[in-house]
């Protein structure tokens, strides 16, 4: 495991998502107070899908740690890992005896639960939140299905054990096509999907625009388009998703 502490040692020690162990004992007539903390543990941290989980703790400078998931050999398939998700996917979580899986749900989790600590990724209205959660539903419905099918048929159809389908791949970039003109329209109005301020619907996006853009020689999807050029220049470039990415890369 490799850990990864949020805005130095003093400031995580505040701000820590905690599991506290409290024990006394008796030492030299002195009572002791010994403290565990748990920190959040996310598995399979190299894969697209936990990124997005990880960029949000990040922005809610929340402490975790790490473990590692190959999914190249199948460890996602072990009977250990789906006790934790029967269904063989990553990510999942484990904070205290609490354990959840989905990556959207999980940042929603966490954007609710430490809401006033780091970046608020909800919004400021209910008007603004129902914005977030149409974004997030547009791209877990809308985009990530072809940016998906695009990355397992150009980039890891080896790794996956598929057969590259042109076909497949011709089609996926038409979808991709008509999601990306509806982004740029949207994005014509407000700097980010759900207004003018950054959230989870532009962290869900992220990882796998990452692939179009610098792994399959798309990049033009992406840079064709004004406003969605302009977007991913600025998510790309937060601070959040340049730790994730230098800590835990692509395994390709």
């Amino acid at each position: 495991m490799d850990p990864y502490t949020c805005g130095g040692t003093t400031k995580s020690v505040t701000r820590r998502q905690r599991c506290t162990l409290l024990c006394w004992s008796n030492l030299s007539n002195n009572s002791l107070l010994l403290t565990i903390t748990m920190v959040v543990k996310v598995y399979g941290p190299h894969c697209a899908s936990a990124k997005r989980v990880l960029v949000c703790l990040v922005e809610k400078e929340i402490e975790f740690e790490v473990v590692p998931i190959d999914v190249g050999k199948g460890e996602q398939k072990d009977p250990g890992y789906l006790k934790l998700q029967p269904f063989g996917a990553v990510p999942v979580i484990q904070d205290g005896d609490y354990t959840l899986y989905e990556s959207r749900a999980i940042m929603r989790y966490y954007a609710e639960k430490y809401r006033s600590q780091g970046v608020d990724l909800l919004g400021n209205t209910i008007e603004e939140r129902g914005l977030v959660e149409q974004w997030l539903e547009v791209e877990a419905h809308n985009f990530h299905p072809p940016a998906y099918d695009l990355c397992i048929h150009v980039l890891f159809a080896a790794m996956f054990g598929v057969t590259s389908d042109p076909k497949v791949i011709e089609e996926s970039e038409a979808k991709l096509v008509q999601v990306l003109n509806i982004y740029e329209e949207r994005l014509s109005k407000s700097k980010y999907l759900a207004g003018d301020f950054f959230s989870l619907a532009d962290i869900s996006n992220i990882p796998f625009l990452y692939y179009i853009v610098n792994n399959m020689g798309k990049d033009y999807l992406v840079k064709d388009r004004k406003n969605v050029s302009a977007w991913w220049d600025d998510i790309s470039n937060r601070p959040s998703w340049k730790k994730v990415l230098q800590l835990y890369k692509p395994p390709i």
